[in-house]
């Protein structure tokens, strides 16, 4: 039986907006009648959600068209909140749902100077922005995704017409929306990015870079609604996949430095230090230099999150003036530490769940303990807590 889809990558190589998104994920296989059936116990009004198939530079993709009958509303999130929360959805569709809403309106409340309980917006209040929004949350759940990653997105220039009249784009509530986001500009006069794929995706996405390590299961496309551009379709991908849930960090920082007039004595306290401090691995590899010079190449895996202070920790405990670094994906196995009973007390090792199936790894330490305790080869304990495991399988 294969892995259940978990994981969903946003390939936004033409932008993304909430339309595109609900498109993409209806052609990963969500029911266009259990959405609707879904999205029936919103009260939010009369409309129309027209699902089609459109071809755009031979690529087949999912169009979302939502027209209202009547639509002058100006709603408010106190609104929107009291819509959904009288709503028969469940509570994590509509948790999720409010959470993109409220990034929405925050955004907004922000470029025009004023507090979220003053913005009355159309934007945010219009129908097809909220069955855009809570469609989008209730395919990502109806698929089993339960992390969403994303690319890096693309901002376009020139100028939108909207309720607010012209802004310059990208929107300058996207830019708000994307702070902290990875973007870059393309040579394009269109918006790419609309307020709502911004907030959808700045609510939603768990981590923003190139393609995770996943089993690729299914690929939707979503199409956006006006003409495009020459060089790319104006479409979303949606890849969705199986990603094992580990506790590791998935996208790690290389750090790494070359040291010619420094002791290696001192490396096992500073790498005691970088793993005290939450490095995942340090190395330290001979190397030759420039001029024929012996020296040392030392490298740290570590968290993003933890580089600032590793980074102090090497200039303060070598001789290092310069570091290079970059950011790498990596694939982990699920583990935890276990403990196996054996004649000479408790052994800890690691239970490590494998493509084949689950794998028991003593700890050397522990070994090595028993080991000088009774006088015995490691080489016996280890073999001793193998026999006893596999004697319980």
């Amino acid at each position: 039986m294969s892995a259940p889809v978990n994981c969903a990558y946003l390939d936004c190589f033409s932008g993304i907006s909430g339309d595109m998104l609900l498109g993409a994920l209806i052609d990963c296989g969500v029911p266009a009648d259990v959405l609707k059936k879904e999205l029936d116990k919103i009260d939010c009004g009369v409309y129309k959600l027209d699902i089609s198939t459109k071809k755009i530079n031979s690529i087949s993709a999912t169009s979302v068209c939502i027209t209202a009958s009547s639509d002058a509303s100006f709603r408010n999130l106190t609104d929107i909140t009291t819509i959904l929360e009288r709503s028969a959805l469940e509570s994590a569709v509509i948790h999720s749902s409010l959470a993109v809403f409220k990034r929405l309106a925050e955004a907004e409340a922000k470029v025009h100077g004023k507090t979220v309980q003053e913005i009355h917006f159309h934007e945010v209040g219009a129908v097809d922005t909220i069955i855009d929004i809570v469609g989008s949350v209730i395919a990502l759940k109806l698929l089993g995704v339960r992390s969403v990653h994303c690319s890096p997105l693309p901002l376009g220039r020139g100028f939108v017409q909207c309720a607010h009249g012209t802004l310059p784009l990208p929107a300058p509530a996207v830019c708000t929306l994307l702070e902290n986001i990875p973007v870059y500009g393309i040579e394009a006069d269109q918006e790419l990015v609309t307020p709502t794929g911004a907030a959808l995706v700045a609510a939603l996405a768990d981590s923003f870079g190139t393609f995770p390590s996943m089993l690729c299961k299914s690929t939707g496309y979503g199409a956006g609604d006006h003409k495009g551009l020459e060089s790319r379709p104006n479409l979303l991908r949606v890849i969705t996949g199986c990603k094992q849930d580990v506790e590791e960090a998935q996208e790690v920082e290389i750090i790494e430095t070359h040291l010619d007039d420094w002791s290696p004595e001192g490396f096992p306290y500073l790498s005691g230090l970088l793993f005290k401090n939450r490095a995942l691995d340090v190395s330290l590899t001979p190397i030759h230099m420039k001029k024929g010079r012996p020296g040392f190449c030392l490298s740290i895996i570590c968290n993003p999150a933890d580089a600032y202070a590793i980074k102090n920790i090497i200039f303060t405990e070598t001789t290092a003036i310069g570091l290079r670094f970059r950011h790498e994906q990596r694939m982990t196995l699920p583990r935890e530490i276990i403990e196996i009973a054996t004649p000479w007390g408790k052994i800890a090792a690691k239970k490590v769940e494998t493509p084949t199936g689950t794998a028991i790894y003593p700890e050397y330490e522990a070994c090595r303990v028993v080991a000088e305790n009774h006088s015995l080869p490691l080489n016996k304990v280890y073999l001793e807590v193998h026999k006893l495991v596999k004697k319980d399988d």
